[in-house]
């Protein structure tokens, strides 16, 4: 199958270099060239602004200016597009932002720049800031690590990510997920179902980044025997935490004695990873919220990494940052 889609990209594509520091890339099948560029536009818009690059739709061709690794970084993506879209038919906009990483992955192994790197069975992940790149290696090094920041930035994904990552190669024994119910105010017994189908609404973002990681089925069965642990913030006290990856979500959401009850569990070869947002308090006082103050308290220790993320920091739609941005010029 690989080979066949191979001949229908280079039967497809044409790159033709001009000195201007400009490449054209010239489709012969109007109807792949439709799909890469999307309606009104909206794909090439999305790498134009991933890349800072110029890109215009002429007739059967697509223009790239820019510098030349730029180039090449436009070139390698429309490629990766145009296979996406005789794969599947359709592009989304992770594919997009896919097409760009898979690119700098190729190009950071060539150059033994492989350390921020996450390699998981589905996809490789690089840290898209320089932030999101201390962040993982503080996944990595430190034995607590606490972030804030807005939604978007990573925090969940990445931690998911590495913890998957550990728990392949053995270094962990599970990985443990887990967040305040606040919208059920944590009387989870008064909800329907076992302790599964209760707490899972309330994690949703995790699931949905263990399965964009690994497959379907498998997290299901890593589930089921125990390897990946679901556990409501309020059935955590008085456990001990050992070979264990642990990712406490939502964190703004919990109180100072949740969150130092939390920390209290780490046990031998574990870690812990409290991420929250503290804009978006849910309590009914948002003093109460122990996020904030676990950084102030416990940023001083060196086992315990701390990482505040900002707008420039998010990687979902940029829309999404200019409404953090505008959103915390008035808070």
């Amino acid at each position: 199958m690989s080979g066949l889609i191979k001949k229908n990209i280079d039967q497809s594509l044409k790159f033709v270099y001009s000195e201007n520091n400009s490449l054209s890339v010239i489709f012969h099948d109007n109807g792949l060239l439709m799909g890469v560029v999307g309606e009104f536009n909206k794909n090439l818009k999305e790498l134009e602004k991933i890349t800072k690059s110029n890109l215009y739709s002429r007739g059967n061709s697509i223009l790239i200016k820019s510098n030349s690794k730029t180039n090449e970084i436009v070139k390698n993506a429309i490629k990766f597009l145009a296979n996406q879209f005789i794969n599947n038919g359709t592009i989304e906009n992770k594919d997009i932002v896919s097409s760009v990483d898979n690119f700098m992955i190729n190009e950071k192994v060539k150059n033994n720049n492989i350390t921020d790197i996450i390699k998981t069975p589905k996809k490789s992940i690089i840290p898209r800031s320089e932030k999101q790149k201390g962040y993982v290696r503080a996944l990595r090094q430190s034995d607590i690590i606490i972030s804030a920041g807005p939604a978007g930035t990573g925090k969940t994904f990445l931690a998911v990510a590495v913890g998957l990552t550990m728990l392949l190669e053995k270094k962990i024994e599970r990985i443990i997920l887990s967040r305040p119910a606040v919208e059920a105010g944590e009387r989870l017994g008064f909800l329907p179902g076992d302790m599964k189908e209760k707490v899972d609404p309330y994690l949703r973002p995790l699931y949905d980044s263990l399965y964009d990681l690994f497959d379907f089925e498998k997290i299901q069965r890593m589930i089921e025997i125990g390897d990946i642990e679901i556990a409501p913030l309020a059935f955590m006290r008085g456990r001990t935490l050992k070979n264990s990856f642990a990712i406490l979500d939502e964190a703004q959401n919990a109180t100072d004695t949740q969150i130092k009850m939390f920390l209290t569990r780490i046990g031998e070869n574990s870690k812990i990873v409290v991420n929250g947002d503290p804009t978006q308090i849910d309590l009914p006082n948002k003093n109460m919220s122990g996020l904030v103050r676990s950084k102030e308290l416990l940023g001083h220790l060196s086992e315990i990494a701390v990482i505040d993320f900002d707008h420039s920091d998010v990687v979902r739609h940029p829309l999404v940052s200019k409404i953090v941005k505008a959103y915390s010029k008035n808070d």
